[in-house]
């Protein structure tokens, strides 16, 4: 039992990022009478309007990050982004604090080098084949002894965020300022991985509570720039891909701990089931779950983080998502095309509230309901298709 949000006898969680998925954790825990205290290193970041309280700190500055959790003292600490000083979630857990999952699966998880070996060396599972590098000569080197084409990243960053696909030995230079540009942390270290040439990418949505771990049907996923753009679920798979899936997800978070949900991205490949990473949260593609299943990830994930059991998991209609980017940067701008969006039968429409438009930037989602997955699909894109990022004030 707890009090109301404002008491001394409240719930207390603190999102240590508060983006759109940020925001929607914050409205389940606030459904169950939770205290939400919002944290990024920006003004006005979406979560920041439907939460209790909100602090601005660069989250990398591992001393103005003890402070804050310690004169918060919040129940529940929540990473939900990968610029963190974690080895200052590492220490307080140590003296007591709660991390979700746990700090050393936040500190794993935010490292590609660190989760790809767990998986690959300490597990055994099926990956992409790799190499690691922290120069353009390492690079180069890696590059060639993976072969062309080869992916290759940051080992900290989001929404795909410094991705790119590397097709002859003249693209390595400009891969490596990409990684550069789009690491967190001011990361100089890359991974390169061999090109796994994939029938389809899907996130196995898991589910680790006190009513064991859970899955929901797969979500199938399109990705530009390493970024995803689309989504549909149920994703259709042979029992023996889903049986191969669920294995690989379960050895890895059972190897990470801890409750919640972790978004594990798979490829489907001819040859069978390939690990592709991790999230130990809820993931962009499952956005889609806001129309298709009983519980959202965002309601799974504060559920099994509060120790609720989670009796089973259930799709109540083949749903897709299409997101709304932006196409410059300001913040003079408006989303247009609502009204438009929301005519296509059986459709929302999420706005998240960033308060600046960046090239690229989401901003926000179309979710369709349909009696088939390929018209959701279908729905979810016109309906997306509508919204448009606009300038204002010019």
């Amino acid at each position: 039992m707890w009090g109301a949000p404002q008491s001394e006898h409240a719930k207390s969680i603190m999102l240590l990022g508060s983006g759109e998925l940020g925001k929607e954790v914050v409205i389940e825990a606030q459904r169950l009478g939770v205290r939400c205290i919002a944290v990024d290193r920006y003004e006005h970041a979406p979560a920041m309007g439907v939460a209790h309280e909100s602090h601005v700190i660069d989250m990398l500055d591992g001393e103005a990050l003890r402070a804050l959790i310690i004169r918060v003292s919040p129940d529940l600490i929540i990473p939900e982004v990968e610029a963190i000083a974690t080895d200052v979630l590492v220490e307080l857990e140590r003296k007591g604090y709660k991390v979700i999952p746990t700090a050393g699966a936040t500190r794993l998880t935010m490292d590609r080098e660190g989760i790809r070996r767990l998986a690959a060396e300490e597990l055994g599972l099926p990956t992409a084949d790799y190499r690691f590098a922290s120069s353009l000569e390492e690079l180069e080197s890696a590059a060639a002894e993976i072969g062309y084409p080869c992916v290759i990243k940051p080992l900290m960053s989001s929404s795909g965020k410094g991705q790119s696909v590397c097709r002859e030995p003249g693209d390595v230079s400009r891969c490596w300022q990409a990684a550069l540009e789009g690491a967190r942390a001011k990361q100089t270290r890359v991974i390169v991985e061999a090109f796994v040439p994939f029938i389809s990418e899907i996130t196995l949505l898991t589910v680790r509570s006190v009513s064991g771990t859970l899955f929901c049907p797969p979500i199938g996923h399109i990705q530009r720039d390493g970024d995803y753009v689309e989504s549909w679920q149920p994703h259709v798979m042979s029992p023996t891909q889903l049986a191969e899936a669920e294995f690989i997800a379960r050895q890895v978070t059972d190897a990470l701990g801890g409750y919640g949900v972790f978004g594990v991205e798979l490829f489907l490949t001819e040859e069978g089931v390939v690990f592709s990473e991790v999230s130990p949260r809820p993931h962009d593609t499952g956005m889609v779950t806001m129309v298709s299943q009983d519980l959202s990830e965002f309601a799974l994930h504060v559920r099994a983080i509060l120790g609720f059991p989670i009796p089973s998991i259930e799709l109540l209609t083949p749903g897709a998502s299409a997101t709304l980017k932006s196409d410059f940067e300001g913040e003079e701008f408006a989303i247009a095309g609502i009204e438009e969006a929301l005519r296509v039968p059986r459709t929302q429409v999420r706005v998240f509230g960033k308060p600046i438009s960046k090239q690229g930037r989401r901003m926000a989602v179309a979710l369709s309901g349909a009696e088939d997955v390929e018209t959701a699909r279908s729905r979810a894109k016109q309906a997306a298709s509508s919204l448009k990022v606009v300038k204002v004030n010019e």
